[in-house]
C-alpha cells in the first residue's frame, strides 16, 4: 500500500520538474529575445519581468504578441529583391537648393535624407483637396482617365455610396484593359458589413487584404495595420493624405457622422515614390512584383515643389517619421503649426515641442473638440498640461470631427499624409507622408489652418488644471494605455 501511494506522488513530482524546466527554458529564451530586440528599455524590461512572473503563459504570450513578425517577413522579401530606386534620382546626388523662404532648413533636408533614404525631388505639383467633396471627384476622374495602371491602397474602404462609386470606377478600368491593383487593410475593411470585397469581386477588380485576420498568427499581430492612403493612376498622377473611402467624408450631404479631412493630388517625379510604397506593400501582401513603364514611367516635371516621400512602418529599423518630426521641430525658427486628430506624443516629442516654444517659436496645435474615440481624447487631455506649461498653444476645433493631418514649419516646409501624433502611427502602423519645401504651398495651407484656428477655442493651462478630480482620474487611467492607442 505504501508503494502504491508513493509512486503516483513521484510521478507528479517528475511532471512538475519537467514543466518547471520547460517554463524556465522558455522564460530564458523569451527574456533574452526581448533584451536583444526590443528598442525601448522599458518595453524590454516589462516583457522580461512578465515572462518570469507569469510562468509558462508569460513566454507563450510574448512569442505570440511581442515578436514583430512584420519586420522579419519584410526583410525576407527584400533580400530576394533590392529596394527600387526612384527613377532619375540616383543615390549620392548633390543636394538641391532650397527656395529662399526655406533656405535655413537645409539641415532639416539633410537629416531627413539620411533618415529616409529617398532623394528630394524637384518639379512637383501638390494640390490640397478639402474633404471628400473635393477629393473623391478628383480621384474618380483619375481612375476613369487611366489608360495603363491604377494602384489603390487604403485603410478603410466602406461598402456605401462612396465605396460603391470607387468599386464601379475600378471595375470599368479593368474592363478597359487597365491593370488595377487594390490593397485594403485587413482590419479597416471590416468597418462596414458586408465588406466592399463583394463589390470588388463582382466588378472583377484584383484586390488583396493587408494582414487579414484569418489565422491565429495574423490575429496576434492585430495592431500592425496599413494606415496608408495612396492612389496612383498611370504612374504619373498620385493622391495621398488622410481621407479613407467612406461617405462620411462628403460633408455637402450633411452625413450623420461627418468627418473633415485633407487629401492631396500630386503630379511630378515624387509620384514614383508613392508608387514604390504601394508596390512594396502589394508585394508584401501578395508576393507579386509590379514592374515596367506602366507602373513606373519616366518622370515628368509637373510644378515647382521640392518633395520627398516619408514612408514608415514596423518593418523599418529606424523610426523615420518620428525622427522627421523631431528634426523639423529642432529646425523651426518662427512657427510650427500642427493639425492632428489624435495627440498622444511620447516624452521625446513633448520635449522637442517645449524646446521649440522656449526658443520663441510659436507652436500651435489644432485638435478636434470632440473625438470619435472618447478614450483617446481622455488620454490626450491628460497630457496637454505638459506642453501648455512651456508655451505651446492648443486649440479645439468645433464639429464636425476634424481628421486632418498637417504640419507646417516657418511658412516654408509642409508635412502631409496619413500619420497622427500618437504611438500607433509612430510605431505600429504603416504610414505614408510627404515632406514638401515650397512657400506657396505652405502659404495656401497656412491660410486653411488659420481659417480653422479662427473658429477654434484656445485651451488654457488653468482650464486643464481645473478639471474635477473624477475626470482627471479617468483621463490619467486612459493615459496609461497611450503606447497602444
Amino acid at each position: 500500500m505504501a508503494l502504491m501511494v508513493i509512486q503516483p506522488w513521484r510521478g507528479f513530482e517528475l511532471w512538475h520538474l519537467v514543466l518547471a524546466g520547460v517554463s524556465g527554458l522558455l522564460s530564458v529564451a523569451a527574456s533574452a529575445h526581448a533584451v536583444l530586440y526590443k528598442r525601448e528599455p522599458r518595453s524590454a524590461l516589462s516583457w522580461a519581468a512578465f515572462v518570469w512572473f507569469v510562468p509558462l503563459a508569460g513566454p507563450l504570450l510574448y512569442f505570440l504578441f511581442g515578436v514583430n513578425r512584420i519586420r522579419r517577413r519584410a526583410r525576407i522579401l527584400r533580400r530576394s529583391g533590392r529596394r527600387r530606386q526612384t527613377p532619375g534620382a540616383p543615390t549620392g546626388h548633390p543636394p538641391l537648393p532650397l527656395p529662399p523662404a526655406g533656405g535655413h532648413l537645409a539641415q532639416l533636408e539633410r537629416s531627413v535624407q539620411r533618415v529616409v533614404g529617398h532623394p528630394l525631388l524637384p518639379g512637383n505639383r501638390v494640390e490640397p483637396l478639402v474633404d471628400g467633396d473635393e477629393a473623391y471627384p478628383a480621384m474618380l476622374a483619375a481612375i476613369h482617365q487611366a489608360r495603363h495602371t491604377v494602384s489603390l491602397e487604403t485603410y478603410i474602404f466602406d461598402r456605401d455610396e462612396a465605396g460603391r462609386a470607387f468599386a464601379q470606377a475600378l471595375g470599368a478600368a479593368v474592363r478597359r484593359g487597365v491593370a488595377v491593383r487594390v490593397l485594403v487593410d485587413g482590419a479597416g475593411i471590416l468597418y462596414s458589413w458586408p465588406t466592399i470585397r463583394h463589390e470588388l469581386r463582382r466588378e472583377q477588380v484584383p484586390h488583396s487584404l493587408f494582414h487579414p485576420r484569418t489565422s491565429l498568427l495574423r490575429l496576434v499581430s492585430l495592431n500592425l495595420r496599413t494606415h496608408r492612403k495612396i492612389l496612383v493612376a498611370d504612374g504619373c498622377c498620385g493622391f495621398t493624405g488622410g481621407i479613407n473611402i467612406r461617405a462620411g467624408h462628403c460633408l455637402a450631404g450633411h452625413p450623420r457622422r461627418g468627418v473633415r479631412d485633407l487629401h492631396f493630388r500630386v503630379h511630378g517625379p515624387v509620384v514614383s515614390q508613392l508608387q514604390e510604397a504601394f508596390a512594396e506593400d502589394w508585394r508584401f501582401a501578395t508576393g507579386e512584383r509590379l514592374r515596367g513603364k506602366g507602373w513606373f514611367p519616366p518622370p515628368v516635371a509637373g510644378g515647382s515643389v521640392l518633395a520627398r516621400a516619408v514612408p514608415d512602418g514596423p518593418d523599418e529599423d529606424s523610426e523615420k517619421l518620428r525622427w522627421t518630426l523631431l528634426a523639423a521641430l529642432a529646425a523651426a525658427r518662427n512657427s510650427v503649426r500642427i493639425a492632428t486628430p489624435y495627440f498622444l506624443p511620447d516624452s521625446a516629442v513633448i520635449s522637442a515641442l517645449n524646446l521649440a516654444a522656449l526658443r520663441g517659436v510659436e507652436v500651435d496645435i489644432l485638435l478636434p473638440a470632440s473625438s470619435n474615440l472618447p478614450f483617446v481624447h481622455w488620454a490626450s487631455r491628460a497630457m496637454w498640461w505638459q506642453v501648455l506649461a512651456h508655451g505651446c498653444r492648443i486649440w479645439l476645433s468645433p464639429p464636425p470631427f476634424d481628421h486632418s493631418k498637417l504640419m507646417l514649419v516657418d511658412g516654408a516646409w509642409v508635412l502631409l499624409g496619413s500619420a497622427n501624433w500618437d504611438a500607433r502611427s509612430l510605431r505600429l502602423n504603416f504610414e505614408f507622408n510627404l515632406e514638401c519645401y515650397d512657400a506657396a504651398l505652405a502659404d495656401r495651407l497656412g491660410g486653411l489652418f488659420a481659417a480653422r484656428l479662427a473658429v477654434a477655442r484656445e485651451v488654457t493651462l488653468a482650464e486643464v488644471d481645473a478639471r474635477p478630480w473624477p475626470a482627471r482620474l479617468r483621463d490619467g487611467i486612459a493615459r496609461l494605455a497611450t503606447p497602444y492607442l
